[in-house]
């Protein structure tokens, strides 16, 4: 028995969250596409110290925490729109890149698939500035007292797209797949140190 034809659809606006996370699958594939991402943005904030802090091969928690520039509280949640970024302003910043990514679309990528809580400082700021993100929208945004640079939380990665996270493997291939990430960028940058933890053990 054959399966009837499909009728044709009008064609429509996708909404914003459904495009936001057919984006963020196209950015984020895996745990270990979150420790790259965060780990290059930490490096391109200037960093002397990364620490990478994983629960259940990224499943639970992918935690960033870096000395780097840190933001401010206008940046805090700039940072999580689609292509915003500082790292580019003209067209001709195209040609003289020297970051390690320039599209402003990892943040909001893994702000559409994660409950995402950022706690960051710039050095000459007195005070700091906490962020919680569930589903690419802000659920807390206040001032809080921390330490200089970043500290990102990603919790529950895909929870919201149960077919994304049902493709995962096994903890030990997808922990494979974040200590490989994680080891290229520590040995193409020895001036920086690096840490990293996975459930409890480093």
């Amino acid at each position: 028995m054959t399966n009837p034809p499909l009728l044709p659809r009008p064609i429509r606006e996708l909404p914003d969250e459904l495009i936001s996370q057919i984006a963020a699958g196209e950015v984020i594939q895996r745990p270990s596409s979150v420790v790259k991402e965060l780990m290059e943005n930490a490096i391109d904030a200037h960093a002397t110290s990364i620490k990478v802090v994983i629960k259940d091969a990224g499943r639970t928690l992918i935690q960033i925490i870096d000395d780097g520039a840190g933001m401010n509280c206008q940046d805090s949640t700039l940072c999580f729109d689609r292509h915003a970024t500082s790292k580019i302003a003209h067209v001709d910043d195209l040609f003289k890149l020297k970051t390690k990514g320039f599209r402003g679309e990892a943040l909001a990528s893994i702000a559409a698939i994660a409950q995402v809580v950022l706690k960051t400082k710039k050095k000459e700021d007195e005070i700091g500035h906490l962020v919680e993100i569930e589903s690419s929208k802000i659920t807390k945004s206040s001032e809080i007292v921390c330490s200089n640079g970043s500290n990102f939380e990603i919790k529950n990665l895909f929870f919201n797209v149960p077919a994304r996270r049902n493709f995962l493997k096994s903890d030990y291939v997808e922990f494979g797949h974040i200590k490989e990430e994680f080891i290229r960028i520590a040995i193409a940058h020895p001036e920086c140190h690096f840490i990293l933890v996975h459930n409890n053990e480093e």
